[in-house]
C-alpha cells in the first residue's frame, strides 16, 4: 500500500503543479522521478504529448488492440487465400470458395464481442471465479471424450458440435489455468518455500488436465498449458530449485510418452528426417511440404494468392501450417513481419503485468504474463514446427489460423491484458483500479 501511496501523492503534486502552468511532460511520470524511488515502473510509452497540451494518460494501450486487430486481419486474408481452392476436392466439394472467408469473419466478430464484454469485468471478478472457471474446464474436457457428444476429426476428439461452429474445450482451459494459477499463487504466498504444500496441489490440478487432453489425443495443448503454469509458478516466485525439479520430472514424462508411444516416435524420427522416403510420404508429408512452401517463397514470395502448395498438396494450410503459405506468398520479408508482430505483442503483454506487480496488484500481473506465455509460446511452436525446428504438432497459429474457439479465446484472453492496463492507468493516475 505504500507504494501506491506514493505514486498518488506523486500524481496529486504534478497535477497541482500542472494547474499552476509548471508541468514537465519530461518528467510527469513517477517512474521517471526520483521522488518515486524503488517504485520505478517504466510507462514513458504511455504519455501522449501534442503542441501546447500537457502530457496525459491514454485510457488503455491502444498500440496493443491494433496490433491484435492487424494480426487478425492478416489472417484473415490469408485463411482466404490458404482455402480459396479447398472446394476443388471432393472432401469440400459442397463449400463455396468464400466459405472459410465467411466463417472466420464470424468467428473474429464473435471474439470481438466477446472482449467487448470481459473487458467490463473488473481484475477482482476474474479472481473471484477463476476457480470455477478451471472447474469448468476440466467438466467441457471430460465431456468432449463421451461418445455422441465429443467430435472426431482425424482420429483425435477434441471439439463439441454447436451448430454454428465446433467448441475446443483446451482452448478454454489455457484462460482457465493461467486463471487459476494466477489466483492459487496469490493465495499460497506465505507458504511458496515450502515444495509439497505450495506446488503438489498445482501438479495434480496439472497432471488431471494433462491426462484428459492426452485422452483427445492433444500432446501440443497439454505442452501449452504445463508451460502457462510453470511460467506463473516460477514469476509467482517459488523456490528455483522447485521449479527445475518440476520442469524435470514433465520433461521425463514427455520422454516416457514419446518412447512408449509408436506414433509418437515416428513422428519424432520424421521430424529428424522429413527427406527419407519412408516418411517424405507419411509422417512426414506436411513438413516437407511446409519446407518446400517455404524454399518457393525466397525473399518476397510468389505473391499474393500464387502459393502452389495450398493446391492441395499442404494439409491444413489454413489452420495448422497458415505460416508456410505466408512464406510462399510473401517471401522472408512477410514471415518475418508476422515474427516481429508476435514478438512485439509478447513483450507488451509482459510489460502490462509487470507493471501490475509493481503496483502491488500480484494477480493481475500473473494472469498478464501467463497469457503472454501463452500468446508467446504457441506462436513459438506453431512457427518452429512449419520450419522444422520443432516436430509437428496440432497447434493454430494465435490470432491468424482458421479456428471459432482459438479466435474467440484469444480475444477474451487479450480484452483480460487490456483490463490489466486499464486499472494500471486508473492506479497511475492517483485513482482505484
Amino acid at each position: 500500500m505504500a507504494r501506491i501511496s506514493a505514486f498518488s501523492l506523486v500524481a496529486l503534486r504534478e497535477r497541482a503543479a500542472a494547474a499552476f502552468g509548471r508541468l514537465r511532460p519530461s518528467s510527469w511520470w513517477p517512474g521517471r522521478d526520483r521522488d518515486a524511488g524503488a517504485g520505478h515502473v517504466p510507462v514513458r510509452d504511455w504519455v501522449s504529448v501534442s503542441s501546447g497540451q500537457p502530457a496525459r494518460l491514454a485510457g488503455f494501450d491502444q498500440t496493443l488492440v491494433w496490433m491484435a486487430v492487424a494480426l487478425m486481419a492478416l489472417g484473415m486474408v490469408m485463411v482466404y487465400s490458404a482455402s480459396v481452392a479447398l472446394p476443388d476436392n471432393p472432401k469440400f466439394a459442397r463449400y463455396a470458395p468464400t466459405h472459410f472467408l465467411t466463417r472466420q469473419m464470424l468467428f473474429i466478430a464473435t471474439g470481438l464481442l466477446a472482449a467487448l464484454v470481459a473487458v467490463q469485468l473488473p481484475m477482482r471478478v476474474w479472481e473471484k471465479s477463476a476457480p470455477w472457471l478451471f472447474v469448468v474446464a476440466l467438466l467441457l474436457l471430460v465431456l468432449v471424450l463421451v461418445p455422441f457428444i465429443g467430435k472426431g476429426v482425424n482420429g483425435a476428439r477434441r471439439w463439441i458440435p454447436l451448430g454454428f461452429m465446433s467448441f475446443q474445450p483446451s482452448e478454454l482451459a489455457k484462460l482457465a489455468i493461467a486463471l487459476y494459477a494466477a489466483d492459487y499463487m496469490v493465495r499460497k504466498m506465505d507458504i511458496k518455500e515450502n515444495f509439497f504444500r505450495a506446488v503438489a496441489p498445482m501438479a495434480i490440478a496439472l497432471a488431471v488436465v494433462g491426462l484428459l487432453l492426452l485422452a483427445e489425443p492433444d500432446m501440443g495443448a497439454f505442452m501449452v498449458i504445463a508451460a502457462i503454469a510453470m511460467g506463473i509458478l516460477f514469476l509467482g516466485g517459488v523456490n528455483g530449485r522447485m521449479f527445475f525439479l518440476i520442469t524435470a520430472v514433465l520433461v521425463g514424462a514427455f520422454v516416457l510418452m514419446i518412447t512408449f508411444s509408436e506414433w509418437r516416435r515416428e513422428r519424432i524420427f520424421a521430424y529428424l528426417n522429413p527427406w527419407d522416403e519412408k516418411y517424405t510420404l507419411g509422417k512426414a508429408y506436411q513438413l516437407s511440404h511446409s519446407l518446400i512452401a517455404f524454399g518457393r517463397g525466397e525473399l518476397f514470395g510468389q505473391g499474393l494468392g500464387s502459393s502452389v502448395e495450398k493446391l492441395h498438396y499442404l494439409p491444413e494450410a489454413h489452420t495448422d501450417f497458415l505460416l508456410a503459405v505466408i512464406g510462399e506468398e510473401l517471401g522472408f520479408v512477410g514471415v518475418m513481419c508476422v515474427i516481429v508482430a508476435f514478438f512485439w505483442l509478447t513483450r507488451r503483454i509482459f510489460h502490462i503485468g509487470r507493471q501490475a506487480i509493481a503496483l502491488d496488484r500480484v494477480f493481475s500481473g500473473l494472469v498478464a504474463q501467463g497469457i503472454g506465455i501463452w500468446m508467446g509460446g504457441q506462436a513459438f511452436i506453431n512457427m518452429g514446427v512449419n520450419l522444422g525446428v520443432l516436430p509437428t504438432k496440432g497447434l493454430t497459429l494465435p490470432l491468424m489460423s482458421y479456428g471459432g474457439s482459438a479466435i474467440l479465446w484469444n480475444c477474451v484472453a487479450l480484452a483480460i491484458v487490456v483490463r490489466v492496463d486499464i486499472e494500471n492507468r486508473q492506479l497511475m493516475r492517483g485513482g482505484r483500479a
